[in-house]
């Protein structure tokens, strides 16, 4: 589980905007660049190049 006080503390590293958190995927989601940034054991990776592009009407 992504500790609460990191996520608040996390934004997107393209945008600087909002990540939104989805535990059962375990993923942090930009919304305005549409991509998901994955968590592996318990570390986000917020690397661009490891984020996966989504469409807005998954999530």
């Amino acid at each position: 589980m992504l500790d609460k006080t990191l996520r608040q503390l996390l934004v997107c590293p393209i945008c600087k905007g909002e990540l939104d958190y989805h535990k059962k995927d375990r993923e942090l989601i930009c919304q305005t660049d549409q991509l998901a940034y994955p968590i592996q054991d318990d570390i986000p990776v917020m690397l661009p190049e490891e984020a996966r592009t989504i469409n807005a009407d998954a999530t």
